[in-house]
């Protein structure tokens, strides 16, 4: 293995990543995963539990968002060094080792996924992992290989249900490719030992009714089913980097080719990722990390173009000039559009690309803004918002900022853990809500103010979300609650 280049690499990466971290603030999604780590479970509506235990466990330790977002940096590194492992087992050398940690680093997919701690960034290592140690087993053909592979998926089941589709592929390219590896008893073992590891998660999900499934169907929806995931197939190019389509077409070549045969799987769980998730009407950056095949193969196949021997002679030399410029240049957009080293302004600008750095920033003036409202109430009037995310940043950030009042929402896992006792007289509603959806739960609604979020168009801004004071309500809190309850 090329360590040395390939850790001066992962180095700048954390680098780069560590000096912005908390530049913004924190991300409606940590907070969600922070209170859900309050309520340790073997699952949750929208997500299994292992990133809530680790949002837990980390902000059990000062620093606020740091040490989340040290974590996902940590996974963005993993990511970093884990590929060129791969394509060291499709038999490159130095230097395609270092372009396939390059092309990682520089791949705008995990540069904005590693911005923010949660389950998607978690995702791609396990993803990255999971090739890399089918590859090794594919190559030791040993027991104890299969089983590294089937533990590493099993515990990224209990992150997140993708890697569900990533071992299809890998059965489904087994299976047409290398048929010899299923006749031995590691793979067979490997999926046990998976099936162990997720069990606890699939048990939980259906001792609730299955609300997994329920969020699939409501995310699919809000995607456009799949007509939707069709149309938005062109943001995964964008994602994993245009100027490094030159690389995922060589390595899809290479593995296509007699030299690839051998890791021509790799190309088959690509092609089931992208079709799995387009049918169901995944999100475009679900089957994102498959990408790193196409790297690691793509990096391989410029070595043999002899770009690392010629010294620049013929065609070598042409890929040598190619291949560093592109990099360098997806490295750029990426981390303009990915993390927050743009003032607010700029970064408004550049939000159609991607809505979230945006959305970490802000939080502190919604919390004083809700604070100032609810002081004009009596004490303990409750305050009830529209998503996790505004109930989360009242939670978290609200006590240091003078905001004591007991907050609750209906959505997704929030819906589950049921209504608070008593009826709610007077409650100071917040957040995207319609005056129509609130009467059915209150006979008088009145709007206090819209929400500002310091000059950052966010969902809360697009949306109108605004604090509105609710009376005269319709029943209990278990009464109206039903009314209440969303998923999405």
């Amino acid at each position: 293995m090329a360590w040395r280049p390939v850790w001066l690499v992962a180095a700048a990466v954390a680098a780069v990543h560590l000096a912005v971290a908390t530049r913004y603030g924190w991300h409606r999604d940590e907070f969600y995963y922070v209170i859900c780590g309050r309520h340790l479970a073997w699952g949750y509506a929208d997500q299994p539990p292992l990133a809530p235990l680790l949002a837990r466990l980390a902000t059990a330790l000062p620093g606020g968002v740091l040490p989340l977002r040290v974590l996902a940096v940590a996974a963005q590194v993993g990511c970093v060094l884990l590929a060129p492992m791969l394509a060291a087992e499709f038999g490159g050398g130095r230097r395609a080792q270092t372009v396939t940690a390059a092309a990682v680093a520089a791949c705008p997919l995990f540069v904005a996924a590693s911005l923010l701690f949660g389950t998607t960034v978690l995702d791609q290592v396990v993803w990255v992992a999971v090739l890399v140690l089918v590859a090794r087993a594919l190559r030791l053909r040993t027991t104890g290989s299969w089983l590294a592979a089937g533990a590493t998926a099993g515990i990224g089941l209990e992150n997140k249900d993708t890697p569900a589709v990533l071992l299809l592929g890998i059965v489904v390219g087994l299976a047409l490719l290398r048929r010899e590896a299923l006749r031995t008893a590691g793979p067979w073992l490997a999926g046990v030992v998976t099936l162990a590891l997720a069990a606890p998660n699939v048990i939980w999900d259906a001792a609730h009714g299955w609300p997994n499934l329920r969020m699939a169907r409501a995310l699919s929806a809000e995607q456009g089913g799949q007509l939707g995931s069709l149309e938005q197939l062109p943001l995964l190019v964008v994602l994993a980097g245009p100027p490094l389509l030159v690389l995922w077409v060589l390595g899809a070549r290479w593995l296509a080719s007699p030299a690839g045969r051998a890791h021509r799987w790799v190309l088959v769980v690509a092609v089931v990722a992208v079709v799995v998730f387009t049918a169901s009407g995944g999100k475009a950056y679900y089957p994102g990390p498959v990408v790193v095949g196409l790297f690691a193969a793509g990096a391989v196949r410029l070595e043999s173009t002899q770009w690392s021997r010629s010294r620049g002679r013929g065609r070598g030399r042409g890929w040598g000039r190619t291949a560093v410029p592109l990099i360098g240049v997806s490295a750029l957009a990426a981390v303009l559009t990915g993390l927050p080293v743009l003032p607010v302004s700029a970064a408004n600008a550049v939000a159609v690309l991607n809505p979230t750095v945006v959305e970490t920033y802000g939080w502190p003036g919604f919390v004083e803004q809700v604070r100032q409202a609810a002081a004009a109430l009596p004490p303990g009037t409750p305050v009830f918002t529209s998503n996790y995310g505004e109930a989360g940043a009242l939670t978290i950030l609200g006590p240091a900022q003078g905001l004591r009042q007991p907050v609750l929402t209906a959505q997704n896992t929030y819906a589950l853990w049921g209504p608070p006792p008593g009826r709610p007289d007077v409650a100071l509603c917040v957040g995207e809500f319609r005056p129509d959806q609130l009467r059915l739960a209150w006979a008088e609604v009145t709007e206090v103010a819209p929400i500002r979020m310091n000059g950052v168009h966010d969902e809360e801004v697009e949306h109108h979300a605004a604090i509105y004071v609710c009376s005269r309500p319709r029943g209990t809190w278990s009464q109206i609650w039903p009314a209440l309850v969303h998923f999405d």
